[in-house]
């Protein structure tokens, strides 16, 4: 319509393509109806994602596949990043009430009286299982209907067992959870080499499974559950914790577990809605079609540092088999920053990651069926584990494992590995607690304590994370993380695999820091310049206290347990507590 209403000007007849003032007009018009075309048009993540079924979400990381759930998040991250250091104030959710509990309170409410109160049931299921087989009577309040999500959660059957020895699980339903099983699992490095491991992360659970065989068994140990119910408040008293929710029941216990993760408004509160000190950011999929698809990747490290929206990001990389089919395959792609003003969304991400994933696994993307997006946010805290702020409440996910714990590792994010690993620790504590009556916040914290090896993991994540505006060299994080892989290789299973399970111990350690300067001092100059002279420093003192956490457990553990039993009942608690800390704290409740 612009070139037929422009070809008789004054009268006279122009032809557009000689005459500049119309050419210019031509040129104005074109890129308009280009940048309101591009407005327009969806995303290739959005054609995607609006192209598969989704049904059965259950929340919580991974556990959402539409792609409205992921501009929701992605509007929750942009609110972080563009935060200075408070997110938001949070809601007073828990308040401590002088007194006694008194019914007449409530207004002669119905109230229901539980030893404890398990809020969120997606992992809360697993220490309220194990709380009920030692005979407490648990109840489960969940907003959502409990059930796993369809994305499988990769584990080795060593960690899985843990689950039968806690007494959730018996060794028949290992083999009915298991989905998928695979061997041999690499560690790649582009460009550089890779190693190949077995039976690491080498099994895919399937939470569906898992939590059905889990809450029949809660339930058949007398546990409750309340479903689609959320929490409204959380009132402590002397005596007694008390949750009104919201659809207007009154739930009374002894002991209040969080394990709604950190968007929970209890973590929330008690962190006044501090920024998180680091992110990681998750995207992948699952999907079918994959003509190679026996082994896994349990990590492998992009070449060069890229940049995604307006950010410098280094990428990696997990891939496994699923057992949804024999060609199914779960890719997940995903980078360690700081959030800050232009970090990159979620769907940046993800368009970066069609484009990248094919060439990575080696298959186009037109031969491939995409089954599910999966993506997620997991914030990361320097002072984690939390310490219990209130009596009678204590965070399920600050106690040292689940995605949501706020400690990452650098290999799975803290994940299902480490709840099986220190769920018998945290149930025979947790019963002992209110066994005892130890509920105040001080007996509690002893539940959390600080771990070295845990703290110790920040180091990773600041080197595993690009630095913006750097002159140290893109090829750095993949160069530092090979020589780093190839010297726990040379130094043998004992250093290497516990790594791989996010154990850290001070020998393996040790013994890898110094292989590394030996065979490679060069790269110490940009290790200074990559995570910076303060967390070095910072770092130092975690490092000097895992070797001291490795002689307390090592020499003093063994003296003064054999003196528990002559304790009187609250130090006996307390000192086990110290044990346990000593003893996980250092890595030493690892086995190979």
């Amino acid at each position: 319509m612009v070139l037929l209403q422009l070809k008789h000007f004054n009268g006279v007849s122009h032809c557009p393509s000689v005459n500049p003032w119309i050419q210019r007009r031509e040129r104005r018009a074109q890129k308009i109806m280009c940048l309101q075309a591009q407005s327009v048009a969806p995303s290739r993540t959005q054609r995607i994602m609006e192209s598969i079924s989704v049904s059965g979400e259950v929340g919580g990381a991974g556990g959402t596949y539409s792609y409205e759930a992921l501009k929701k998040l992605d509007r929750v991250w942009s609110t972080i990043c563009s935060a200075q250091t408070i997110v938001q104030e949070p809601q007073q959710v828990v308040s401590s009430i002088p007194g006694l509990f008194s019914q007449s309170d409530l207004a002669n409410k119905a109230v229901d009286t539980f030893d404890v109160i398990v809020c969120g049931g997606t992992l809360g299921i697993f220490i309220a299982t194990a709380l009920s087989f030692k005979g407490l009577r648990v109840a489960i309040v969940e907003r959502n209907m409990l059930k796993g999500r369809e994305q499988e959660w990769n584990i080795s059957r060593k960690e899985l067992l843990e689950l039968v020895e806690s007494g959730i699980l018996v060794e028949d339903d290992i083999v009915q959870v298991i989905a998928a099983k695979f061997n041999p699992n690499r560690c790649g490095f582009e460009g550089k080499g890779e190693i190949w491991v077995e039976d690491i992360l080498n099994l895919g659970v399937s939470p569906v499974k898992l939590i059905e065989i889990v809450k029949k068994r809660f339930l058949s140990l007398g546990g409750v559950i309340f479903e689609r119910r959320s929490a409204s408040n959380i009132c402590i008293y002397e005596d007694a914790a008390v949750i009104q929710l919201v659809e207007d029941n009154v739930l009374s216990s002894r002991l209040i577990i969080d394990a709604m993760g950190n968007f929970s408004p209890v973590v929330k509160q008690i962190r006044r809605g501090r920024k998180p000190d680091g992110v990681c950011l998750v995207v992948g999929s699952c999907a079918r079609g994959f003509k190679d698809n026996l082994t896994s990747d349990v990590i492998y490290s992009s070449s060069y540092v890229k940049k995604v929206g307006e950010s410098e990001v280094q990428l990696f990389w997990e891939a496994f088999p699923s057992g949804s089919g024999p060609t199914d395959r779960t890719t997940y792609m995903f980078t360690y920053i700081d959030p800050q003003l232009g970090s990159p969304k979620l769907e940046e991400l993800l368009e970066d990651y069609w484009d990248l994933m094919p060439e990575y696994q080696g298959e186009s993307l037109d031969n491939l069926e995409i089954l599910r997006v999966v993506y997620g946010i997991f914030p990361t805290y320097r002072d984690s584990p939390l310490p219990a702020a209130f009596n009678r409440v204590i965070q399920f996910y600050s106690l040292q494992f689940g995605d949501a714990s706020g400690i990452q590792s650098p290999v799975s994010f803290g994940g299902f590995g480490s709840l099986t690993r220190h769920l018998g620790r945290l149930s025979t504590g947790i019963y002992e607690a209110i066994s005892g009556d130890f509920v105040d916040s001080y007996s509690l914290s002893l539940l959390n304590p600080y771990m070295p090896n845990l703290s110790a993991s920040w180091l990773f994540q600041r080197a595993m994370s690009a630095k913006q505006q750097s002159n140290i060299s893109p090829d750095f994080i993949n160069e530092l993380l090979y020589v780093n892989f190839q010297s726990m290789q040379r130094l043998g299973d004992p250093v290497l695999r516990p790594f791989l399970q996010d154990v850290i111990k001070f020998g393996p350690l040790a013994k890898t820091l110094g292989l590394v300067m030996l065979s490679k001092p060069q790269i110490l100059p940009s290790i200074f310049k990559q995570v910076g002279i303060p967390v070095l420093v910072d770092w130092s003192g975690h490092f000097f206290m895992l070797g001291y956490y490795t002689f307390l457990s090592t020499f003093a553990d063994p003296l003064i347990r054999s003196l528990l039993s002559a304790l009187p009942s609250r130090m006996k608690y307390e000192w086990k507590r110290h044990l346990e800390a000593w003893k996980y704290g250092a890595g030493m409740d690892y086995k190979l």
